[in-house]
């Protein structure tokens, strides 16, 4: 039963190791896709192609990095086969479902840092269960521990967080007031003098970084590059330099798009090579151990683990497994897509949809910022200020914010400057014996230059601090869970044995399934929801027309969250009336975000079309008119029911179900007319307003009789006149659209 047990959990970690590469992968896709991604120096496909090649190669070159799962956090010698079963079956639970979590919400972490501390959790774990059965002191976990080596990763962990920002920033910094925003116009050596610099870094890095660990180059090879590092980065700097020049006087190749292909490689081989430990050294270990007892005929429970001391070369054919599976995943993940987004939108050097919401702390961040960078620049002559100011001028070329998203995040150099600079920091850590994360270095290097380049300006800065202390506080969450799970989940295990295996992989795998297909869900209904689309016409025939669809969508919405509001009250339905408050929380959304794309429509009108604004604006102030009168309603409501109070009686539901009726009628023929644009029609709607006034006002008079006669319930009486009075303030707001328009555009035609 014994080694059954144990040739189960193996299975189970081979199938666990390819689910963690799966959400691995997606995860860790930033490192190497943001800096490419956002320059848009290539297109999509070659990007991927170029980082897929780069997978493969580093996944092979791998297999001297699998040590810290087998002896870098713990020490193997103190535990026995059925105690590291234990710890790397709980390690592998837990980093799944930990990494599919922030793949889910499309924030990027680190699975350097998941990894570390699921094996420290667990290990941790047994080792207290060790302790107290043998009936040790506490203070004996260190036997058990490898704290120098832990504390070693973890400081250098955050550590690297300070210094790639710093770093990130300062070299951007410079390089903008060398090379400004017009690098094209500037002279053939500026760029060969950048692209040597940039190369340099990026081919040492892949030397000392990506090839360390493979048999591509011999020991002497390695050992002469090390021996003889400044005569080899400056013969180096000297060819690339010259290469550099050549390329960009005789062809008309741009050389920061070669080095924006050449980081975008050497970092993805990095990926593979380096990080593919935290997927599949821990199966790997697993099987090796199994490999070991089931040889020895000792009992699992007595057979010690002095053997994962030793290195092991991991089979190449596994290695080449494990890049296949990281490239297709690379290539099929929607999920990899959507965290690179987060990193990109975070780095975008215009006004994008900002996808994170100020916080306090953003704000007191933004605001000492500015206060600093004002008392400095008072300390600097006002002629400098000015003459760096000119380097960081972007040249204006007006695009419908609409249209925003389809351009480039930032340049070429910055792109160049994010790749330089992570390879360098990862490189010289390297080289230093310095463990750090990847995801780390690169994410904090790209918001460091972001902030360089200005890219932070008064209109997004609380929004992208907001997002960068956000994915900070993940990467803390990552390390505090990690190390809290995997000690649960290992203490579960060695209480339920392989039971508790099983209840855990099914829930496991059943957690992902449903991220999965929510996920999947979600991104399918998004492609297909209608949306309210911003004014890009320069004429006022042309936003008439444009507008037709957007209010024709909007007066659908408006009738159906009117009518979801009375019917989850006639019914007291929760879930109905949470709907509603949901779907008008986003027509809401969409109103305010027209009205901010109010500056750019005013810029792209004509002269002679100027007075189009005036008609676009008041559309808009209708509209969000509308979209108040339609929030107080369905929170009313939601309010109501909520609390519990009474339901409303029977002739008030009655009353709000016949205005509801006349509110769908006119709505749906105000439908009909902007979908047909049938201009004509709106008049016959204007001139029966006074009779849906006059209904209305009948329910209210009608209210005011039950209550001085047999009303009861103060809260019922107080929201039906509440929504009565809304709703007059809804087919006041409509009427007034409808007249601004019945009144431009039957004029116009």
């Amino acid at each position: 039963m014994g080694e059954n047990l144990y040739l189960f959990m193996i299975i189970a970690l081979a199938v666990l190791a390819i689910t963690d590469l799966v959400v691995g992968v997606s995860n860790d896709a930033v490192n190497f896709l943001n800096s490419a991604i956002g320059s848009k120096a290539i297109s999509f496909r070659t990007v991927m192609i170029v980082a897929s090649i780069g997978i493969a190669f580093g996944a092979i070159s791998s297999s001297g990095m699998m040590e810290v799962a087998r002896k870098g956090i713990f020490n193997p010698e103190h535990f026995v086969f059925a105690e590291i079963m234990i710890i790397f079956m709980a390690v592998m639970i837990t980093d799944i479902l930990l990494l599919d979590f922030f793949n889910t919400l499309g924030m990027p972490t680190s699975t350097t840092v998941s990894i570390v501390f699921e094996l420290l959790g667990a290990a941790v774990a047994v080792s207290l269960v060790k302790i107290m059965g043998d009936g040790e002191g506490a203070s004996s976990l260190w036997m058990y521990i490898n704290t120098d080596k832990a504390t070693e990763i973890i400081l250098g962990i955050l550590l690297s967080v300070v210094i790639a920002f710093t770093v990130g920033a300062l070299v951007q910094f410079i390089s903008r007031l060398l090379i400004s925003f017009k690098f094209e116009n500037k002279p053939s050596w500026v760029g060969a003098i950048f692209g040597g610099f940039a190369l340099t870094s990026i081919i040492y890095f892949i030397l000392v970084k990506g090839l360390k660990s493979a048999s591509i180059l011999s020991p002497e090879i390695l050992e002469t590059i090390a021996n003889k590092q400044f005569l080899f980065i400056l013969s180096n700097f000297v060819v690339w330099t010259l290469l550099s020049w050549m390329i960009t006087t005789l062809t008309r190749i741009n050389i920061y798009t070669i080095v924006i292909v050449m980081g975008t490689f050497a970092l993805a081989m990095a990926f593979a090579g380096n990080d593919l430990v935290n997927f599949i050294g821990v199966p790997l270990a697993a099987m090796e151990s199994y490999t070991s007892w089931s040889t020895s005929g000792i009992d699992a429970n007595v057979y010690t683990m002095e053997g994962l001391a030793t290195a092991v070369k991991t089979p190449q054919y596994l290695l080449l497994l494990s890049g296949m599976i990281m490239v297709v995943t690379l290539w099929f993940s929607s999920k990899a897509k959507n965290v690179v987004k987060t990193s990109v939108d975070l780095s975008r050097q215009d006004e994008g949809d900002e996808r994170f919401q100020p916080n306090f702390l953003s704000r007191q961040i933004v605001r000492f910022s500015i206060k600093a960078s004002e008392n400095i620049a008072a300390l600097i002559p006002d002629i400098i200020v000015r003459k760096m100011d000119t380097r960081f001028e972007k040249p204006y070329v007006y695009v419908p914010k609409s249209r925003v998203q389809d351009l480039p995040a930032f340049d070429l150099v910055r792109a160049s400057v994010n790749l330089m600079v992570a390879s360098v920091l990862i490189s010289l850590a390297t080289s230093m014996k310095l463990p750090l994360s990847t995801t780390y270095v690169t994410f904090m290097v790209a918001m460091g230059s972001s902030l360089a380049d200005r890219a932070w300006g008064a209109e997004s800065a609380v929004y992208r601090v907001a997002g960068v202390l956000n994915v900070i506080g993940g990467w803390f969450f990552t390390a505090i869970s990690a190390f809290t799970a995997a000690a649960l989940i290992a203490y579960i295990i060695h209480l339920g044995g392989i039971w508790a295996i099983g209840v855990l992989l099914i829930i496991a795998f059943f957690l992902i399934g449903k991220n999965y297909l929510t996920h999947t869900k979600k991104m399918k209904e998004t492609k297909l929801e209608e949306k309210l689309e911003r004014a890009e016409s320069n004429s006022i025939i042309g936003v008439i027309e444009e507008s037709a669809a957007n209010i024709s969508l909007a007066i659908k919405r408006a009738n159906k969250i009117y009518t979801q509001s009375i019917d989850g009250l006639a019914k007291h339905d929760i879930e109905t009336l949470r709907k509603s408050k949901k779907g008008i929380s986003k027509f809401d959304k969409e109103v305010e975000d027209l009205r901010d794309n109010i500056f750019y429509f005013i810029k792209n009108l004509d002269e002679s079309s100027v007075s189009t604004s005036n008609f676009y604006i008041a559309i808009l102030s209708y509209l969000q008119d509308m979209t108040q009168s339609l929030e107080y309603i369905a929170k009313a409501g939601y309010k109501h029911v909520h609390n519990n109070h009474k339901k409303l009686r029977f002739n008030q539901i009655k009353d709000l179900k016949e205005t509801d009726g006349y509110l769908d009628q006119l709505f749906t023929d105000i439908q009909t007319i902007f979908e047909t644009k049938d201009f004509l029609k709106l008049t016959e709607l204007i001139i029966g307003k006074q009779e849906l006034f006059k209904k209305v006002d009948m329910k209210i008079h009608k209210q005011v009789e039950r209550t001085r006669t047999d009303e009861s319930s103060p809260k019922n009486t107080a929201l039906y006149f509440s929504l009565l009075l809304e709703t007059k303030d809804l087919l006041v707001a409509t009427m007034n659209l409808l007249e601004t328009y019945d009144q431009h555009a039957n004029t116009k035609i």
